[in-house]
């Protein structure tokens, strides 16, 4: 019977193999998201006993014999989740081009002992401040970023300008913005502003589901304001609280297992 070129573990044509995908499995083993896992394997960067694969649609029951850049590759661990108050000033991202530092210069003390490779779930700008949600979890990391699961983002900004609460009750039906469509925005003065009437300086709740590139600064700024100072307070059913500036703390396993099954996806 002649041999099959295939590697170990992957399931010949016609065949229905139980499992999943490979890039899913690496997803959420904490390789990367599964995107970025999709163009690893475009690049030749991951084998499965030794031959190169070509095709993230590879069906594995397990990661065993599977190696990324020549290094195996560890089963997934159960997802975590983290919260981590971000300050100004860092870059959401592993590198920077330029040499500024990035939120892991500062996750090194603040993360527990033994805490496994974490992603950022989402970004925050480099002046944007406040809660962000770390996992080692891939696909949790895309569920919770991507709109269609319609996971909500609360910030609080500190505007200067003038602005009524009308206006602001009008970003409930979205706004488009030089071609750009911004989806529902829930958007308060807060107590003080709002008995006052509003004023030149103000702060502005804002809730918003769709997370798109400075959608927050972008909407303000439509409306005339300058943002001093924005700060996600709230991501999904996580908030900010009363975490200290540049700390991190762990999201206990029971939460993390009903946002999972929450969302819809």
């Amino acid at each position: 019977m002649p041999k099959s070129d295939k590697p170990a573990g992957v399931a010949p044509a016609g065949d229905r193999p139980s499992g999943e995908r490979i890039a899913k499995l690496l997803a959420r083993a904490g390789v990367a998201s599964r995107r970025e896992v999709e163009r690893m394997i475009a690049e030749g960067r991951v084998a499965i006993a030794g031959k190169v694969l070509d095709t993230p649609a590879t069906i594995l029951p397990n990661l065993k014999g599977v190696t990324v850049d020549g290094k195996a590759v560890a089963q997934a661990e159960p997802a975590r989740v983290f919260a981590f108050h971000k300050p100004s000033g860092l870059i959401t991202a592993e590198r920077d081009p330029k040499g500024r530092p990035t939120i892991y210069t500062a996750l090194r003390n603040a993360l527990p002992k033994g805490a496994p490779r974490v992603m950022p779930v989402g970004r925050l700008d480099l002046n944007t401040e406040g809660l962000l949600l770390l996992t080692n979890d891939g696909e949790l990391k895309r569920a919770l970023e991507l709109p269609a699961s319609g996971v909500p983002r609360t910030y609080r900004a500190r505007t200067f300008g003038t602005v009524s609460q009308a206006q602001l009750d009008e970003l409930i039906e979205g706004v488009e913005i030089d071609g750009v469509r911004y989806g529902k925005i829930e958007a308060d003065l807060e107590r003080g502003a709002r008995e006052s009437g509003g004023g030149r300086n103000q702060w502005i709740l804002l809730t918003l589901t769709e997370g798109k590139n400075r959608e927050v600064r972008r909407v303000l700024d439509y409306l005339g304001l300058q943002v001093s100072r924005l700060l996600r307070v709230g991501y999904g059913p996580f908030n900010l609280g009363d975490l200290p500036r540049g700390a991190a703390a762990e999201i206990p396993q029971v939460q993390v297992e009903r946002l999972r099954k929450s969302l819809r996806t």
